[in-house]
């Protein structure tokens, strides 16, 4: 049973609670409030659980959708439905201006970041004459429906869980689409994303405005449902509360918002009646309580408990293949020996050390290009400089004959460079056909509010196609719906390999590929480039197997400290005495 079929189960039964008989108002109010906190984590699901952006603020933007709509309601006597698309549009402008500078901030500054404006407009609500300052605003009108005044808790239940099914719909189809792979790879840093043509800033500022969105929907809601508007529930500890729901149901499930949601509504309510009881006096001790479970929480099921209520019942069979679709348009791929990448006294400093060296060579098409050379001798950072994850100091990178050392890697990506890396750079909590697909970001066009409407279903079927043809092509069909991390070292190295060959490269750059392969897997790598490089690739690879590159290259470049220091063909390089100083000492 999949996660969404248990989700829509739970949504079921929460719709048919009204209508049994004998049910209290009391727990159709408490329904209504964990709707209310499902918007709101929900959207932090996206934010922290899948972006992994912690913010502790998002309770200021429900205050954002509940001020907006009792102040145009009381003072103007506008219509609850038309105030909520300006509350959306002031909400959305202040996470704009709030998101250009925090999503900016990374490691412990973005959570210390949101606290901090958190903080402020908490204290902004309570100080606004307009908004009646500490008392806030009263005699807020009910929402109407055909004419009906929805007064009671029974009457605006089926509202508040209509908008959070359909939040639910929509962050689903959001997180699976190709915007939803971008910002799953916001967890893995931002070079591996960018490498591929994701602008990781643009997709942290879409995450950040929805989420934003979601919370004005839940306070918009509450506004009418309470008819009485104050700073109270807009505060930091509010936003620690719905950060602590995400993660205990599950902060990477949209089904662990709803989970999380009511279990710390109805713990909170029911630790209210009854600690003071055991300890005598009143007092906020659910938070303490609180404070101890997430510490226990995080100590033995980190993911949530959503994910062990779906190991509960799990899925008979495995997921079919993506079905086949149009294939996705291919680059003209250069003629035979025609130059391709040039670098001419490409240098790189970092301070006082000097990792490139005014190092020069070419790549011509169609040929196996080995760069090699001892540990620390700054091959990696001439990869970061081809790719634009790095910027020279001096010197020149040259492709098809434009400069592209002062692009970013994005730019670099779409003129058709692709890369692995020496360290493998995969989401492992991703399934390998979507760490693949990844790799396609920019052969796809669709974006999140077409995602949002689930209308880019043929161009992601293409997608996915795609994705799924590469790893066929590298053996790995039988792991395409597995979570990466499963997966063994060499196994993750081909995995990289398939997910730039998505991007449909002109150039493809290796960095130690055959590391962690098995002599066999070593000798199937071997063939895959020949083939690759027979259809018209051009490939750029660092490796230490010498055995390896020596059979494979046509062209190699030697590098020691930075400084270029033999090139030619194999056999003239390996009886090259620099080189064999380099590698074994001057002794030997």
């Amino acid at each position: 049973m999949s996660s969404r079929t248990i989700l829509l189960a739970l949504v079921a039964v929460a719709a048919l609670v009204p209508v049994i008989p004998g049910v209290p108002v009391f727990w159709i109010t408490l329904l209504n409030n964990i709707g209310l906190a499902s918007l709101v984590a929900m959207g932090l699901v996206l934010l922290t659980g899948v972006g992994g952006l912690t913010s502790f603020g998002q309770a200021a933007f429900c205050g954002f959708g509940a001020y907006t709509t009792a102040l145009l309601t009381t003072a103007y006597g506008f219509s609850p439905w038309v105030t909520l698309p300006v509350a959306l549009l002031i909400t959305g402008v202040v996470a704009l201006i709030l998101g250009l500078v925090t999503m900016r901030l990374s490691g412990h500054y973005l959570p210390l970041g949101t606290i901090a404006w958190g903080i402020s407009l908490y204290f902004l609500f309570g100080e606004l004459e307009i908004l009646g300052k500490h008392d806030g605003l009263i005699a807020v009108p009910p929402l109407n429906i055909a004419g009906y005044d929805l007064y009671d808790s029974r009457a605006i239940y089926y509202v508040i869980w209509t908008f959070v099914l359909l939040a639910g719909i929509a962050t689903h189809n959001l997180l699976d689409s190709r915007v939803g792979r971008a910002i799953r790879a916001l967890r893995g840093g931002s070079v591996a994303a960018e490498s591929f043509g994701v602008k990781t800033f643009r997709v942290k500022l879409i995450v950040f405005i929805y989420s934003a969105l979601l919370a004005a929907i839940s306070g918009w809601l509450f506004a009418h449902m309470q008819r009485a508007v104050n700073q109270t529930p807009f505060g930091i500890n509010a936003g620690i509360e719905y950060l602590f729901m995400a993660v205990l149901g599950g902060a990477g499930h949209v089904g662990g918002a709803i989970l999380g949601s009511g279990l710390v509504t109805i713990l909170k309510d029911q630790l209210q009646r009854l600690l003071p009881q055991l300890f005598g006096s009143k007092g906020n001790y659910e938070m303490i309580v609180f404070g101890f479970l997430l510490v226990v929480l995080l100590q033995t099921a980190r993911e949530g408990l959503w994910p062990w209520l779906a190991s509960l019942f799990p899925a008979r069979q495995q997921p079919p293949r993506p079905v086949a679709a149009e294939p996705l348009p291919r680059r003209t791929m250069p003629d035979a020996a025609e130059p391709l990448l040039s670098l001419k006294s490409a240098r790189k400093s970092f301070g006082g050390l000097l990792a490139v060296n005014d190092v020069s060579f070419d790549v011509r098409s169609r040929e196996i290009v080995g760069l090699i050379g001892p540990n620390g001798a700054g091959k990696s950072t001439i990869f970061n400089l081809v790719t634009g994850v790095l910027w020279p100091t001096g010197g020149e990178v040259r492709f098809k004959g434009e400069r592209i050392d002062s692009q970013h890697a994005q730019a670099v990506a779409r003129r058709g460079i692709a890369r692995t890396f020496q360290h493998v750079n995969v989401l492992s909590n991703m399934s390998v056909l979507d760490n693949v697909a990844l790799g396609a970001h920019l052969r796809g066009s669709k974006g999140s509010l077409a995602s949002l409407a689930r209308l880019d279903r043929a161009e992601e079927r293409r997608l996915l196609n795609e994705a799924a043809t590469q790893i066929e092509r590298i053996g790995l069909a039988e792991q395409m719906h597995r979570p990466a991390g499963s997966l063994s070292l060499g196994q993750l190295r081909i995995v990289e390999i398939a997910r730039a060959l998505c991007l449909d490269p002109v150039l493809l750059l290796l960095d130690e590929p055959a590391a962690g392969l098995r002599h066999m897997e070593k000798r199937e790598l071997a063939a895959m480039l020949a083939k690759l490089k027979s259809e018209g690739m051009t490939i750029l690879l660092v490796e230490h197997d010498m055995s390896f590159v020596m059979g494979l290259t046509d062209h190699l470049v030697v590098v020691d400290f930075g400084t270029k220091i033999a090139e030619g063909k194999p056999a003239d390089v390996r009886a090259n005495p620099a080189v064999i100083e380099a590698y074994l000492g001057g002794v030997a």
